[in-house]
């Protein structure tokens, strides 16, 4: 493997200095036969990671990657299978190779981090096949110091116009055993499992994100980028610590069809020393395109408190009656809270026609732009407006997906007119039953991360941003950075969020710090936190502390983040409050002090609209005493910080979950502040700059 570095060393040129456009060099090796081109070699820019794309004796094609001169992925397979032509597979050569260098920075309208880097070199492998079919695809790598992603390439050629996908054959051959922390796909409940810590060697078939812990301490995250047009990865153990990749199925044979000239979304992998590095990746966002919404200045982060939590408790319904949650009184009633606390936005669910009956799996009663008779959307409307507050909707299609197609146009002109800049989406019914509606009346049943329910979630949200509405999907395809190309996307669910902590079979205390290193190296999840009451259905207790509550706005990032609990049991707790009224929901800057995948983790986040840091630290069922330091502060600054940790007692387990402290101190850059957290809990910490 030494020898391949230095190799890699001299075919790729010193990085160019950062930049703000692209710098970009070309290394070109001309087709030549198959004997001169044994393998393809690229390091990254530090030359830290190194790939090699290989053929073998029968022409498999193969890549590996090592870091640190460790070996990561020993020679793994590429290639595919489809449902009306050979496999692309066997006697392929590597015809071509050139390489690509970059170093550029763009800014997030929005996000976790204002300035993103984008440093990387990139080398793309020409396969061709030596049969009679001389097929070419290209394979595509970018490496940056921290990851790869690699993805294929079709070009335009003759007799591979139309490609019908049954599979890929891409392979992950890790070199060591693993710890992995997985959850199951394929299953009826779509993404919202708990995560599942086995050794590598006992993963099923796995949702990715999926993390890994090697022997030698070295972290992987397995995930894809830009998924466009395609079917959405998983992936399955194939045999020792070998995965392959699985595409999720559509309605037909191929579960990817695609015509002309394209693209399949990049297979990443994140490297990092520890689980922090992890999270500290801009790998899956630089894979995306920019945006190609043009001005988004519209797109407003902030919280909000809805019409919501009643109804996941029991107490209220979002069907028409005694009970419903959606009238005009109890709206009010909650735009008067939001206003009275600075809370910018009111989520209602249930307001519209279509929720009367059994329709789960079956929303074709579903009106969105039609509220029910004690919903006066007008005046809610004008009232929302005269309090400083704006309403945030919610469209539930309960899986009929074609049926909320044909009234896109109709539910953004509605949310549009009334003052609604972002719409909560929903597709609740099981895995494998979406319906879908062709032109012409066929009926077939759809995945949620088909290709065609792919390309359903990208109609929603490039139709929604015609009226200048934001989007945050539930029950939704797994983000892959399309927020950078799509802005308003602003959020998803995509995993069991605190809605399970109402009902029975609840997140246990890890929950939090297992997806802080998997689900979050996604992208922003609306995991509607802030519940300080402790409790769910039928009384039951959440199994939490109050500071952990707390601790969850700084730890799981979203631009529009809910305050998910009732008026009535936020006066109870005030000064806790206090902590979720002043916390952004925006940062210039983000840093993950400390943490290990499931155990705990403390972040630091910078208030992009001033020169204040949040500090948000939780952990699992085992108390932890965590040391963290304060050198990302300005130097010679004073800050306040305001602590709000757990108190005396404090345990999930017991009453004493209510237990909470506050304190106040003056600290400076460099100060070191000990993070005293209980079974279950957390701290929060509002770094105030004087």
């Amino acid at each position: 493997m030494k020898t391949l570095l230095l190799l890699s060393a001299a075919l790729i040129a010193a990085p160019a200095a950062a930049q703000t456009e692209p710098a970009t060099t070309n290394e070109t090796i001309k087709p030549q036969p198959p004997s001169a081109i044994p393998s393809a070699i690229a390091t990254s820019p530090d030359g830290s990671i190194a790939v090699t794309v290989a053929t073998d004796a029968e022409g498999h094609a193969t890549y590996s990657i090592s870091r640190k001169g460790e070996l990561i992925v020993t020679p793994s397979r590429l290639g595919f299978l489809f449902t009306d032509a050979p496999k692309f597979d066997r006697h392929l050569k590597i015809e071509s190779v050139t390489r690509d260098k970059a170093d550029a920075t763009w800014t997030q309208p929005w996000g976790e981090w204002k300035t993103i880097r984008d440093n990387h070199i990139e080398m793309r492998v020409r396969l061709v096949e030596t049969d009679r079919m001389k097929r070419m695809i290209d394979v595509v790598f970018r490496l940056q110091d921290d990851g790869v992603g690699f993805r294929y390439e079709f070009p335009e050629q003759p007799g591979f116009k139309t490609v019908n996908i049954a599979e890929e054959l891409t392979q992950f051959a890790f070199a060591t055993e693993a710890t992995a922390w997985w959850k199951p796909a394929f299953e009826w409940n779509r993404e919202e499992y708990l995560y599942n810590r086995t050794p590598l060697t006992g993963v099923g078939t796995a949702a990715t994100p999926i993390t890994l812990k090697l022997a030698s301490g070295t972290h992987v995250a397995l995930h894809e980028a830009a998924l466009v047009d395609y079917a959405g990865m998983n992936v399955a153990k194939v045999e020792g610590n070998t995965l392959k990749a699985v595409l999720t199925p559509g309605a037909g044979a191929p579960k990817v069809t695609r015509t002309g000239a394209f693209a399949t979304p990049w297979r990443t992998l994140i490297l990092a020393d520890d689980a922090p590095g992890l999270y500290m990746s801009h790998l899956e966002l630089n894979l995306n395109e920019p945006n190609k919404l043009g001005d988004v200045s519209w797109i407003k982060p902030g919280k909000f408190v809805g019409v919501w939590w009643n109804m996941i408790t029991g107490k209220w319904s979002w069907a028409t009656g005694p009970q419903h949650g959606a009238t005009t009184a109890h709206v009010k009633t909650y735009i008067d809270f939001a206003s009275a606390n600075k809370i910018p936005g009111v989520l209602v669910e249930g307001w519209n026609v279509g929720w009367d009956g059994d329709w789960f799996g079956n929303g074709n009663a579903m009106q969105f732009d039609t509220p029910t008779p004690d919903f006066d959307a007008t005046e809610l409307a004008r009232y929302a407006k005269a309090k400083g507050v704006y309403l945030i909707g919610h469209n539930e299609t309960g899986g009929s997906a074609s049926h909320y197609d044909a009234q896109l146009d109709r539910a953004f002109g509605y949310a549009r007119d009334h003052g609604i800049p972002a719409v909560k989406t929903g597709y609740v019914t099981d895995a494998g039953q979406i319906e879908r509606v062709d032109p012409d009346g066929t009926a077939k049943r759809e995945w949620h991360e088909g290709q065609w329910m792919v390309n359903h979630y990208t109609r929603v949200v490039t139709t929604a941003a015609k009226y200048r509405v934001a989007i945050d999907s539930h029950e939704p395809v797994k983000d892959t950075g399309l927020r950078r190309t799509y802005p308003n996307w602003v959020a998803r669910e995509g995993s069991r969020g605190m809605e399970y902590n109402s009902w029975a079979g609840k997140n246990p205390p890890e929950h939090e710090a297992n997806l802080a290193f998997t689900r979050m190296l996604e992208g922003p999840m609306d995991f509607t936190p802030g519940v300080l009451s402790l409790k769910g259905s039928d009384d039951s207790d959440i199994l939490s502390t109050i500071a952990k509550q707390l601790a969850l706005y700084v730890v799981l990032y979203s631009p529009v983040v809910m305050a998910a609990d009732t008026p009535e049991n936020y006066a109870k707790y005030p000064q806790a409050f206090q902590f979720i009224k002043d916390v952004p929901t925006d940062w210039s800057d983000t840093r993950v002090l400390n943490g290990e995948v499931g155990d705990y983790v403390t972040f630091a986040r910078r208030d992009r609209r001033s020169d204040d840091w949040y500090i948000g630290s939780i952990t699992d069922e085992n108390a932890r005493t965590l040391t963290v330091t304060l050198d990302f502060l300005d130097p010679g600054k004073s800050y306040t910080a305001q602590i709000y940790r757990d108190g005396p007692g404090a345990d999930y387990r017991t009453t004493a979950r209510h237990s909470i402290a506050f304190e106040t101190r003056t600290v400076r850059k460099g100060d070191r502040l000990t993070v005293a957290l209980a079974p279950g809990g957390g701290q929060a910490i509002r770094l105030k700059r004087r």
